[in-house]
């Protein structure tokens, strides 16, 4: 980091140079390319378990009571940083009951670089929301219409589902530093970032057996490539079975040609048949050399 701002710094001196024709070109073009690799961090992806995820869920529930909600959304229903801090009620979704499959979140809005967006993939996606899901968005609805009700609101459609103390958007780095890593730390969970919320959902999805293109879509993956290169090997595949019935001296699959009888020995063959079919007699050649020059 420090490279790079010393570089960018010699590169704003040398522009002016170049502008002010002490120069003819700036040395430093071209230099940014030595910095680049050094520069970038790369994040092993985390899946949390089971168990780990519901440790992290009660305890964030005890240190960010006001944001529980969106990280149960994170680790739910996948969405990322950004598509959290931009999801209003007017998104979700929950059906007449908790038996209704036609319970959803309708991801549509997200927050990066401080500017409200589309999604990344420039595309609306439905993502199916869970019984536990639902029963904590309907909890936490229930406070937001009480105070939309004392506030005299008559609708909270349009209002975020978890805004930040001011009522404006939360900033996905202040969501992150000041209530997401108190979590995992008071917790006694590994070290696992707020994207990681998003790695469990879909990890968890492809280990119950969920198809690649189910996937796919509640993730808003820009192909079912990208699901398969990230989730692809947890994919349940372990069925011993398969590799078993190579061993065995027949298949259990059918053959699509049904055998033909044999012929009974002895039987023999009509003279017409054997006209029809250029065999025996010379009414036809057997010799292809005859009939076709060129072999």
């Amino acid at each position: 980091m420090r490279v790079r701002n010393a570089l960018c710094v010699l590169s704003g001196i040398f522009n002016y140079a170049v502008d002010d024709e002490i120069l003819e070109s700036n040395p430093t073009v071209g230099l940014g390319k030595f910095t680049r690799s050094a520069a970038k961090t790369t994040f092993a992806a985390v899946a949390l378990t089971r168990e780990e995820a519901r440790v992290f869920l009660d305890k964030s529930k005890e240190i960010a009571p006001e944001y529980f909600p969106i990280f149960a959304v994170g680790l739910r229903a996948g969405l990322r940083r950004g598509e959290l801090v931009a999801l209003r009620w007017g998104d979700v979704q929950f059906g007449k009951d908790e038996n209704d499959p036609n319970r959803y979140i309708l991801v549509q809005h997200n927050f990066v670089l401080r500017e409200h967006t589309n999604t990344k993939s420039k595309k609306t996606r439905r993502v199916d929301m869970s019984r536990q899901l639902r029963s904590i968005l309907l909890e936490h609805r229930e406070k937001a219409l009480l105070k939309a009700f004392m506030d005299g609101k008559a609708t909270i459609a349009d209002d975020l589902v978890c805004p930040s103390p001011e009522g404006s958007v939360l900033d996905p780095d202040n969501l992150y530093k000041r209530y997401f890593l108190p979590v995992p730390e008071a917790s006694g969970l590994r070290k696992f970032r707020l994207h990681d919320l998003r790695h469990t959902f879909g990890s968890l999805l492809i280990q119950d057996g969920a198809s690649l293109k189910y996937v796919c879509e509640q993730m808003g993956h820009s192909s079912i490539k990208v699901t398969a290169d990230t989730y692809g090997h947890l994919i349940p595949g372990a069925d011993i079975s398969w590799v078993d019935r190579l061993d065995s001296e027949t298949s259990q699959q059918q053959n699509a040609t049904p055998a033909q009888p044999a012929e009974k020995d002895g039987e023999e063959i009509p003279s017409k048949a054997v006209d029809l079919f250029g065999g025996g007699g010379w009414t036809r050649t057997n010799d292809l050399r005859i009939m076709r020059p060129s072999l």
